[in-house]
């Protein structure tokens, strides 16, 4: 726990969930945790509870995963705000039960899910090298087995599914991860994707279609945001993970992406294509 003494954690999707409950773990450890949210008024709210036993603290920085321009402004101000990054977590996540796109003309799944965390991390990249060591930590799924991506069709525009697309940015997610590890090789940050389990969250909150009722059929099988938390607080503070990078997590152990996941091809194809579509040089 000491370990965390000091150290800078900057994390996204935080005000409730898994994000809310790795927060405040590690700002009970003693951690300074920045919360990047799009709704500050609500970000303050949680802010304001996590604070009370926190030997760390929280801090906030607005920001919206759904837009390029306010993911571009959020790492601005972090890089302005902060001379260092110790760990990145990559924590927003939603589901859609219907295609919608975000204010840049892009499938609100794929881009809040992969695209965004892609975007954020390489403006970030940088200074997380000189921060070195220092840790990324993608929260994926188990979601993602079975998925397969169609690089012809990356944003469901002709055949949206709403499983298909929540599984195909879990796999993008662990792509990326692989991908961006080998780019880091000997930089002293690594990059690692988890699975939380199946969590009782509000994941997806904000659906015109009604499927809280289906959480609620599935809730005796999930698992408390607290539990779900474990394995983020355990990548980003442990000294067992020191120096480790490129793998993917599940209960604080190591596990097995699916075979599609693991293909460099595709995921040199992936981060190619995302690289185009926010706008960086790949």
């Amino acid at each position: 726990m000491r370990a965390m003494q000091g150290k800078l954690v900057l994390i996204t999707g935080a005000t409730s969930g898994i994000g809310q409950e790795t927060a405040r773990e590690l700002a009970d450890m003693g951690a300074r945790v920045v919360m990047i949210n799009r709704n500050l008024q609500k970000a303050e709210a949680v802010a304001e509870e996590l604070r009370r036993n926190a030997t760390g603290s929280i801090e906030l920085v607005q920001g919206d995963m759904s837009s390029f321009e306010s993911i571009r402004r959020a790492a601005a101000e972090v890089l302005d705000r902060y001379p260092r990054i110790d760990v990145f977590i990559s924590n927003a996540g939603v589901f859609r039960a219907r295609r919608h796109e975000t204010a840049d003309g892009l499938e609100e799944v794929f881009a809040v899910n992969h695209l965004a965390p892609f975007l954020l991390t390489n403006l970030l990249l940088e200074r997380l090298r000189a921060s070195a060591p220092a840790r990324i930590v993608v929260v994926a799924s188990d979601a993602h087995r079975g998925a397969v991506l169609d690089f012809d069709d990356l944003l469901l525009k002709r055949h949206f599914n709403a499983w298909k697309a929540y599984s195909r940015s879990k796999l993008s997610n662990i792509m990326f991860t692989y991908a961006l590890a080998r780019r880091l090789q000997g930089s002293g940050v690594t990059a690692n994707a988890l699975h939380p389990g199946f969590v009782a969250t509000r994941l997806g909150s904000g659906n015109k279609i009604p499927i809280r009722p289906v959480y609620l059929l599935l809730r005796p099988f999930t698992i408390s945001p607290k539990k779900g938390a474990e394995t983020s607080v355990f990548l980003a503070s442990s000294p067992d993970v020191e120096g480790t990078s490129g793998k993917y997590w599940d209960r604080k152990r190591e596990a097995r992406s699916s075979r599609v996941s693991t293909e460099e091809e595709p995921q040199e194809l992936l981060w190619k294509m995302s690289a185009e579509l926010t706008g960086i040089d790949a």
